[in-house]
């Protein structure tokens, strides 16, 4: 009985080997670097102070009027959530055919400089600067999502048209098919899949995000946080947390649940 034999191991080349060593040597002075106070943070003062602040919690507000609130409260923040994706889905795709250099390399250039910009700007910065021109409230942060999630859609669309086979949209080329059908034929149905699991991940970050995001006055499950912790109301608080973990669970399975149909 003739036995297979394992393939060798590849070679790590010296470029390998001195990332490996620059990035040991990044952690390990990051740790030397930083005041880590690993023995207060284990102290019975810091667990016994721990545990009286979690027991504040309890119990959760879970009457009727109160869960009415949670629930609008819960609405605006996946209604943000969902908004400010589909619009960046939508400026992300038309900004994705110059920065993937349809256009030529000038405008491949300027486009992926503005979507470097774009998504180099947390969430919470682009709230801020637009909650002085919109106000308090969802919209601002809807804003705030479509930006910022603007530039990194729009970066990973023009990456997957640029690593798309180019043979399909030169065949039709060839044959007599103009540009735009082209690309609407062969191009583009290569990548929407990829597109779109791209979007649904997104939507998973954004809804994480939008419950932030009312911290600064945005609306939805994270300005009603905000506010029951600012008048030490912890079991209103409790009740919010609790709503936010139920929200990005039920999106991140339908996220999931999405992703798989569309990979089938």
């Amino acid at each position: 009985m003739s036995t297979r034999r394992m393939p060798p191991a590849p070679r790590r080349g010296l470029a390998t080997r001195l990332l490996l060593v620059g990035m040991a040597a990044l952690v390990i002075a990051s740790f030397a670097s930083l005041p880590l106070q690993w023995r207060e943070f284990f102290s019975d003062r810091a667990m016994q102070t721990s545990a009286e602040f979690l027991r504040g919690f309890m119990p959760p507000d879970f009457s009727s009027a109160f869960m009415r609130k949670v629930l609008v409260g819960a609405a605006e923040t996946l209604s943000m959530s969902a908004l400010g994706t589909a619009l960046a889905a939508i400026a992300g795709i038309a900004l994705a055919l110059p920065a993937a250099g349809r256009l030529g390399r000038t405008a491949r250039a300027c486009t992926r400089m503005m979507l470097n910009v774009s998504r180099s700007i947390p969430e919470l910065v682009w709230a801020a600067i637009i909650l002085v021109a919109a106000g308090l409230g969802p919209f601002a942060g809807t804003l705030a999502l479509a930006f910022h999630t603007t530039g990194v859609l729009g970066r990973l669309f023009a990456d997957a048209l640029e690593n798309s086979s180019p043979l399909p949209e030169a065949s039709l080329r060839i044959n007599g098919a103009g540009a735009l059908a082209a690309f609407l034929y062969a191009t583009l149905p290569q990548t929407v899949p990829q597109m779109m699991s791209y979007t649904l991940y997104r939507w998973e970050n954004n809804i994480r995000a939008a419950a932030i995001l009312g911290m600064v006055g945005a609306g939805g499950l994270g300005q009603m946080l905000k506010y029951h912790l600012s008048l030490f109301q912890m079991h209103q608080a409790a009740t919010v947390i609790l709503a936010m973990l139920v929200l990005v669970g039920l999106v991140d399975t339908l996220s999931f649940a999405l992703r798989r149909v569309m990979t089938r």
